[in-house]
């Protein structure tokens, strides 16, 4: 598979008053196109900092950054925000929805931004709604919607741009386990069709479905581990017991005090 991301000695240095921060030191990596990427870490490693430049909402102090076949580490603001808005799908922990908008107004938000015409935005964005298994949760607010179905939203936002990558910083904090996996089963079955995704996890237990996990200490890389089988979400899901069987206290989201977490 040819290589859709390149870095090469990619730094990222802060100066807070007289305190210099490396934020990232001389990382080179090479992703290629199709995979599915965890990057680790404990809190100031430097994975926040990676994923911001490969999302082009951050330049790098110095190294250089390819995207596909364009070098991006050297553009100015609006042409790193036509990158960011055309070749990268977020998806965050929070979900970022707008509250007082339907499903398919956030899905359909990142087209106005590309200036496509009504029509064509919302036959989209209800077609991405759909393939995230929403289509009949179109109409809903984000209130009206379990914190799974929810995130399910965001990856549909994620992915109307038909993007070259997901950039998933974690997409399962906010989920308790149940729904984490059925959001892992959708990550899994996107990659399985093609689609690049580097999602960032505190958690060994949602990086185990990734074919390749890279870790960061004091902003280096400082591990790079092929997965050669990674676990298969729809598997483990296959074998938990009916969700009406579980006790009332489970098959909750963390952010809500209840959701319809079978049709998460």
């Amino acid at each position: 598979m040819p290589v859709l991301i390149r870095t090469r000695a990619l730094s990222k240095v802060y100066h807070v008053g007289d305190n210099v921060i490396h934020a990232l030191r001389e990382v080179s990596i090479d992703i290629q196109q199709g995979e599915l990427v965890a990057i680790m870490g404990p809190s100031g490693s430097g994975k926040s900092t990676l994923m911001n430049v490969l999302g082009c909402l951050d330049r790098p102090s110095s190294g250089s950054y390819a995207l596909g076949d364009r070098e991006v580490s050297d553009l100015d603001a609006d042409a790193l925000a036509e990158v960011r808005n055309r070749g990268i799908g977020f998806v965050f922990q929070s979900f970022n929805l707008l509250p007082r908008t339907s499903a398919l107004e956030n899905v359909e938000l990142p087209l106005v931004y590309a200036g496509i015409d009504t029509r064509a935005r919302q036959q989209r964005a209800h077609s991405m709604l759909e393939r995230v298994g929403l289509g009949a949760r179109t109409d809903h607010q984000p209130a009206q919607l379990s914190g799974g179905q929810q995130q399910r939203v965001a990856i549909a936002r994620a992915l109307v741009t038909n993007p070259l990558l997901i950039l998933a910083d974690e997409p399962t904090g906010a989920l308790d386990s149940r729904t984490s996996l059925e959001i892992m089963a959708l990550f899994q079955t996107l990659n399985r069709e093609g689609m690049t995704i580097i999602l960032v996890t505190h958690e060994p237990d949602v990086a185990r479905f990734a074919g390749r996990i890279l870790r960061f200490l004091d902003g280096a890389l400082v591990e790079d581990t092929i997965n050669p089988q990674p676990d298969d979400a729809h598997q483990l899901l296959a074998a938990l017991p009916p969700v009406n069987t579980l006790p009332l206290s489970s098959g909750t989201d963390k952010n809500a005090s209840s959701s319809t977490v079978g049709s998460a």
